[in-house]
């Protein structure tokens, strides 16, 4: 099997931002607590134009620009962004074939709400090692489920810092450079109901009373219930999908130089880092983004590059949560290496 490497990355920040002092506004939660629990002190939120797809679509001309190359050398593209996009019923990559002008592709979606990069990559992987004519894939999507959030909602507290954004990666079979390795997911169903939008579905249809009562936003149905089986659960499945996907790329916690994980609370991705071992300098908290849900790691990665926390020869670990629930991780051998 030849190797995949990532030829490029690209990010989209809507430029409107909100601040810890507008969301203690809005929550009634003081501006010292957003600061310093939630662990924001701004978070980007979509403007006018500021569609899901059309924000993944920013992101991947950046991708396509930096890797220098023609769109028509993409064989596949794969949405990673939210379901929550310009139209419902609508396959969002083939919007995106046609803007980049990606007229050989083809593409598909795919969801896992904040799990969903992480699980792309390794499903993008495994399709270039089963698919000969799959050499150059693209990832990219976009995420503004922060029209979601009913600030006056506490127990949707601790997604205050969804925010806005895009991001895209570009992948292809055979170069030796950002090689990807190896990833580890698990799934729990025990979660599975525990943050839903109430109404929309067809379990509950929308309806004038449905708005009125603000069932079109997100909320947790059994708040004790899932912070009582996610204290059991979420830290160590964290930890684990990061130790099995480096176990499994033949490499040991102590090899990671570089943690991209996604925003939460800070004293969550301090307790992730001292379990690995790892300093505060081998990641970025991200506290003036917010959580931009599956688009965090690719942001995490650029941010990095940019700060020269990330080397030749480092070996970078992306990890991810999401609601349902979802954990990943996907192991990168950054820089150039003789693995072909």
């Amino acid at each position: 099997m030849q190797t995949v490497g990532i030829l490029s990355t690209g990010i989209y920040i809507p430029k409107d931002f909100l601040t810890s002092e507008d969301i203690s506004k809005k929550s009634g939660i003081p501006k010292e607590i957003v600061e310093t629990k939630l662990g924001i002190l701004k978070k980007p939120i979509p403007g006018p134009d500021d569609h899901t797809c059309e924000m993944g679509i920013k992101a991947a001309r950046k991708a396509i620009k930096k890797a220098n190359i023609d769109p028509m050398e993409i064989d596949l593209i794969i949405y990673i962004g939210e379901e929550h996009k310009e139209y419902p019923l609508w396959t969002a990559a083939i919007k995106m074939q046609q803007e980049l002008g990606a007229s050989n592709a083809w593409g598909f979606d795919v969801a896992m709400r904040c799990g969903t990069t992480i699980m792309a990559i390794k499903v993008a992987k495994d399709l270039m090692k089963a698919d000969d004519s799959i050499k150059t894939v693209l990832l990219a999507g976009g995420y503004r489920n922060v029209d979601f959030i009913d600030y006056e909602n506490p127990r949707t507290r601790f997604m205050y810092n969804l925010g806005a954004g895009g991001g895209a990666i570009l992948l292809r079979k055979g170069i030796a450079t950002n090689n990807v390795l190896e990833s580890h997911v698990i799934t729990d169903g025990a979660f599975s109901e525990d943050v839903v939008v109430v109404a929309g579905g067809t379990k509950n249809p929308m309806t004038k009373e449905a708005l009125e009562q603000k069932l079109n936003m997100l909320d947790v149905l059994d708040p004790e219930g899932m912070k009582q089986r996610l204290e059991e659960k979420s830290m160590q499945n964290f930890l684990q999908v990061i130790r099995t996907a480096v176990q499994k790329s033949g490499y040991t916690e102590a090899d990671i130089d570089y943690l991209g994980i996604l925003h939460m609370k800070k004293s969550a991705h301090d307790y992730v880092l001292n379990e690995l071992g790892l300093t505060q300098d081998q990641s970025i908290y991200l506290n003036e983004f917010g959580h931009i849900g599956q688009i965090d790691q690719i942001l995490s990665m650029e941010l990095a590059e940019k700060k020269g926390k990330i080397k030749e020869g480092d070996l970078v670990v992306l990890v991810s949560a999401g609601i349902g629930y979802a954990w990943g991780a996907t192991t990168i051998k950054w820089g150039d290496c003789e693995c072909l």
